[in-house]
């Protein structure tokens, strides 16, 4: 199972995936993201997966048309709250070259006003 939320801080949106991160939850991740497009049109996204339990193929899929999408826009996206199984994964798969990393939502938050 899955729960996905968003928030806004400091006018930059960060994104929730709670429970398994895979096919069953891609329509309501890109659901969000797309509303969260469409209201804020974000240069930086953060991405919270502090309650993420499970990865697989189709979600790194997800992960990686997220990354394209607001790369196309000139936006980049941040990763917060990996385990460091999360953190191998995203390595594997080379997602981790496409990302900001940090801990929390607010080193993220913190880095992003910097680089404003």
């Amino acid at each position: 199972t899955h729960k996905i939320s968003y928030e806004i801080v400091e006018n930059i949106p960060i994104l929730v995936i709670e429970g398994d991160m895979t096919s069953e939850a891609d329509s309501d991740v890109m659901k969000t993201y797309k509303k969260i497009r469409e209201k804020h049109a974000p240069k930086n996204l953060i991405i919270n997966f502090e309650r993420t339990n499970y990865i697989n193929s189709a979600g790194i899929a997800t992960l990686i048309n997220m990354i394209q999408d607001i790369g196309d826009s000139g936006g980049r996206i941040s990763f917060v709250g990996l385990s460091n199984h999360f953190l191998k994964v995203m390595d594997i798969v080379g997602i981790s070259d496409f990302v900001d990393i940090y801990n929390t939502d607010y080193d993220a938050l913190a880095q992003i006003r910097v680089k404003k």
